[in-house]
C-alpha cells in the first residue's frame, strides 16, 4: 500500500478513536442500564421547560375549602384483580381442595439487561472471541469499545482493506492508552477525567435519594440452670477375704435353691426359678420404683375415667323416684386383657379384704378348644391392665379367694389338678397335685376354702366331673387329700361288657357349704339333682332330690336365712328351695324327698350360667344367661318378674357365664366368652333397704339379720306348709 493510503487510514483511525471517546464520556454509569445514552444536553433541558396546563372539560370545579378536604385512602399490597376461589386436587387427601395461598404479585414492567459478571463462562468467551487478555476495567472497555466500533464499521458498508488498517491501528493506539493508564496508576495523583472530576450521574426523571433504617429489636438473654444429680463418691479396697465371703454367700444361695422341693412333672417351674436367682444376682432397677410406676399409673387411669369413677360414687338414677317395681343397671369400668381374650370367663371372686380388687379365671367350656388358660387380679382404680397375672399350662375352671388369708388363692383345673397361689409371689403355684397325690380324672367345676382345722393347717374341698368331693389340706408345704363322698346314683348298678357290675358315680358342677353349720353343704350335678351332703358321712347323703331337668350350674345358700338356698341350671330355670320342708303344693303328695317342688320358680327363656344373692338384702338376688342379658329380681317387691331385665353384652352371640356381688359397693361384676369383664352399678330400686331414722343409731348386725331373715319368711309364708293345715296370714 503507499504511504498516503497509510498516513489517510492512520487519520481516520485516530478520528474515529476520538470520535469513540467522546461518546464513551456521555455514556450514564451507576445504577441504569450502561448501554443507554443521554444524548446532548439539548435533549436533558427539554425536561425542564415549563409546560402549560391543559383541562379537560369533564373535571370539576372545586371550592378551596373542598380542595382542602382530606380523604384518607388505605393502600394494600393485595391485588385486587388476584382470584380467591382458586380449588386444586389433593392428591394426599384425594379430594380438590381450596388453595388459601394467592399470588399477590403483579408485574408492570420488566426488562432485560445485557450486563453479564467479568468472571462468568460469556464473558471469558467474548474476551476469547474479541482477543482480550484479562486485565484491568478500564482496559477492558476500551477494547469492548474498540471492538464495537470495528463492528460498526464494517457493518456500514465501507470498504473492506480501509477497516482492516482502521482496525490494526485501533488495537496498537489501545496498547498505547494501556501503557499509559499503567504509569498513571503508578503514580499517586488521584485520577480525574477531562469533565474535572468524577462525579455520579442520577437519575435526571424526578430522582429522589432516600436511606432508612429498620428497627433493631434489643436482645434479652435467658439462662436455665437444672439442679444437678447427686453424687455418691464410693471407693472400697477389694481383699481376698472379701473375695472369699462374696464368693461363700453365692455358694450358700445355690445350696437353699437345691434344698427347695420341686413338683414332679414340673420343669416350667424351675425353669422360673433359675431365672428369679439370675434377678435376684444381678439386681433389677425396676423394682425399686415398681410402686412409685404403679401409683402413677393409677392416678393416670383416674383422670382418663374420671367420668365412671364419678358415676361409681354419685350418680343415682333420678328415673327411680317415678317408678316402683323396676330399676336400672349402669354400666361402668370394662376389663380386658389382650391375651384372654379368646378364652371365656369361668370365675369371679373378690378379695375379702380389699373391696376393689377381685380375681378372674379364664379358661374354656369347649372340649375340642383346650388350651392354656390364666389368672388375672383387678383393681377398679386401675381398669386398663390387671395388677397380677399368672398363666396356665392348662385351663383355670375355678377359684377362690381365702377370707382370712386374702394372698392365698386356690384354683381348679381343665385337667382335674388344683392349686395354690400366693399373690405376693410372683412365680407359679405354691402347691399343685399330681396324678400320685389325688389328682381329679376330669375337670375340676368348683373349689371352695374352709376354716383351718384344729392344728391350724389351710385346707379346701374341690368337685369335680369325676363324681369325687375331695379335701384338700397343705402340711407342711405338702397338699394332701382326702376324699369326702362319691357322688353315687340311686340306681341299680349297670352290668359292663363281661357282665361285672358297675356302679355308675354322678357327675358333680357345683357344691355350697352351710354360712353357719359348716359341715353340711349341697351339692349340685349333671343330671339334675341335689344332694345335701355332710362331712362327717362318706358314704351317704343327707338328703337327695331331683331339682332340674338338665345339668345344675351353681347351687349358693341365703346369706341370712338358714334354711333357704337357690339354684340354676341349663334347664333355663331358677328355683328357690327350703331345706327339709315341702312347699303347699306337695300336702297331698308322698313324703319323699324326689318328689319336692321349689318355693319359687322362674324361667328366664335361656340357659342360665350363674346365680348369686345380692350381700345387702335377703330377697334380692341375679342371674345371667347365655344370650347376653343379666336379671335382678327381688322378691320382697315382685315375686313375679324381674325388676330389671338388662343386655350387658356388648357383641351379639356373647354368653354370660359368671356374676358377682360386691361385698360392700352397689355393684355387680358380670364375665362373658369373650374374656371380658364388665361392672354394672344397681339403681336405688333394685337396692332398697329399710330407712334409718334420724337421730337413732344404726341397728346391730344381728338384730339386722334377724330383720332381713323375718322379711324373707312372710314371703315365703304365702308358699309353705302350714303347721296347723291352715294357711298363714
Amino acid at each position: 500500500m503507499p504511504p498516503k493510503a497509510i498516513g489517510k487510514g492512520k487519520q481516520g483511525g485516530m478520528g474515529g478513536l476520538s470520535e469513540m471517546m467522546k461518546r464513551r464520556t456521555t455514556r450514564i454509569r451507576g445504577d441504569g442500564d450502561d448501554m443507554t445514552d443521554a444524548g446532548d444536553g439539548t435533549d436533558a433541558d427539554e425536561w425542564n421547560i415549563t409546560k402549560t396546563l391543559v383541562k379537560p372539560d369533564d373535571q370539576l370545579d372545586l371550592s378551596e375549602q373542598e380542595l382542602k378536604e382530606e380523604f384518607t385512602r388505605i393502600l394494600t399490597a393485595n391485588n385486587p384483580h388476584a382470584p380467591q376461589n382458586i380449588v386444586r386436587y389433593s392428591f394426599k387427601e384425594r379430594q380438590y381442595k381450596q388453595t388459601s395461598s394467592v399470588d399477590q404479585l403483579a408485574i408492570h414492567f420488566a426488562l432485560d439487561g445485557n450486563m453479564i459478571h467479568k468472571e462468568s463462562d460469556e464473558a471469558q468467551r467474548q474476551r476469547t472471541r474479541l482477543g482480550v487478555p484479562e486485565g484491568g476495567s478500564h482496559s477492558e472497555q476500551a477494547v469492548s469499545e474498540a471492538g464495537e466500533a470495528a463492528s460498526g464499521a464494517a457493518g456500514a458498508g465501507a470498504d473492506g482493506e480501509e477497516a482492516k488498517e482502521e482496525l490494526v491501528q485501533t488495537t496498537i493506539d489501545t496498547d498505547e492508552a494501556k501503557e499509559e493508564q499503567r504509569e498513571e496508576a503508578s503514580t499517586p495523583a488521584p485520577a480525574q477525567t477531562e469533565g474535572g472530576g468524577s462525579k455520579k450521574l442520577t437519575n435526571q426523571f424526578n430522582y429522589s435519594e432516600r436511606a432508612s433504617q429498620t428497627y433493631n429489636n434489643p436482645y434479652r438473654e435467658r439462662g436455665t440452670a437444672t439442679e444437678p444429680p447427686p453424687r455418691a463418691v464410693f471407693a472400697a479396697n477389694v481383699t481376698q477375704w472379701e473375695i472369699f465371703d462374696a464368693y461363700q454367700e453365692d455358694f450358700e444361695k445355690q445350696e437353699k435353691n437345691k434344698e427347695k422341693k420341686v413338683i414332679p412333672g414340673r420343669k416350667e417351674e424351675d425353669k422360673t426359678r433359675k431365672r428369679l436367682t439370675i434377678t435376684e444376682t444381678s439386681g433389677d432397677d425396676v423394682s425399686r420404683i415398681s410402686k412409685a410406676s404403679k401409683i402413677i399409673e393409677r392416678m393416670v387411669n383416674q383422670n382418663t375415667y374420671d367420668d365412671i369413677a364419678q358415676d361409681f360414687k354419685y350418680w343415682e338414677d333420678p328415673s327411680d323416684e317415678y317408678r316402683e317395681n323396676e330399676g336400672t343397671l349402669l354400666p361402668l369400668w370394662k376389663f380386658s386383657y389382650e391375651k384372654a381374650k379368646k378364652l371365656a370367663v369361668t370365675s369371679l371372686c373378690w378379695n375379702p379384704k380389699y373391696k376393689d380388687l377381685f380375681a378372674v379365671s379364664f379358661g374354656s367350656y369347649d372340649f375340642m378348644k383346650q388350651a392354656g388358660g390364666m389368672i388375672l387380679f383387678y383393681s377398679l382404680k386401675n381398669p386398663s391392665f390387671p395388677e397380677n397375672i399368672y398363666e396356665t399350662d392348662s385351663g383355670v375352671m375355678c377359684l377362690d379367694v381365702h377370707p382370712e388369708h386374702p394372698y392365698m388363692v386356690c384354683v381348679g383345673f381343665y385337667d382335674g389338678s388344683v392349686g395354690v397361689y400366693n399373690v405376693e409371689k410372683k412365680d407359679g403355684p405354691m402347691h399343685r397335685c399330681t396324678a400320685k397325690n389325688g389328682k381329679h380324672t376330669d375337670p375340676v367345676w368348683q373349689v371352695r376354702w374352709q376354716k383351718d382345722d384344729l392344728e391350724n393347717n389351710h385346707n379346701f374341698y374341690s368337685i369335680s366331673s369325676d363324681g369325687r368331693i375331695v379335701h384338700w389340706t397343705i402340711i407342711k408345704n405338702e397338699l394332701t387329700f382326702q376324699d369326702v363322698i362319691k357322688l353315687a346314683m340311686p340306681d341299680a348298678p349297670a352290668e359292663g361288657p363281661d357282665g361285672t357290675k358297675i356302679q355308675t358315680i354322678g357327675c358333680g358342677t357345683a357344691f355350697d357349704f352351710h354360712k353357719k353349720n359348716d359341715y353340711m353343704f349341697v351339692v349340685g350335678s349333671e343330671e339334675g339333682k341335689i344332694h345335701t351332703c355332710s362331712k362327717a358321712y362318706s358314704s351317704q347323703f343327707l338328703d337327695s332330690m331331683d331339682a332340674h331337668n338338665m345339668a345344675v350350674y351353681k347351687v349358693r345358700w341365703n346369706p341370712y336365712h338358714p334354711d333357704i338356698y337357690i339354684t340354676c341350671s341349663a334347664d333355663w330355670t331358677v328355683k328357690i328351695w327350703e331345706r327339709g320342708n315341702k312347699s303347699a303344693s306337695d300336702k297331698n303328695e308322698s313324703a319323699d324327698s324326689a318328689t319336692r317342688k321349689p318355693l319359687f320358680t322362674f324361667d328366664l327363656n335361656n340357659s342360665v350360667g350363674d346365680v348369686a344373692w345380692a350381700p345387702f338384702s335377703s330377697t334380692v338376688f341375679a342371674a345371667v344367661t347365655a344370650d347376653g342379658k343379666l336379671f335382678v329380681y327381688d322378691l320382697n317387691v315382685n315375686k313375679y318378674e324381674p325388676l330389671c331385665e338388662q343386655m350387658v353384652a356388648q357383641k351379639k352371640k356373647t354368653k354370660l357365664t359368671h356374676l358377682e356381688f360386691n361385698p360392700q359397693y352397689p355393684i355387680v361384676i358380670v364375665g362373658d366368652d369373650r374374656g371380658t369383664v364388665t361392672s354394672c352399678k344397681l339403681s336405688p330400686n333394685l337396692r332398697k333397704q329399710p330407712k334409718e331414722k334420724k337421730g337413732v343409731a344404726a341397728p346391730d348386725p344381728s338384730v339386722r339379720e334377724q330383720a332381713e331373715i323375718a322379711k324373707l319368711d312372710k314371703i315365703l309364708g304365702m308358699v309353705r306348709e302350714p303347721k296347723d293345715g291352715k294357711p298363714t296370714s
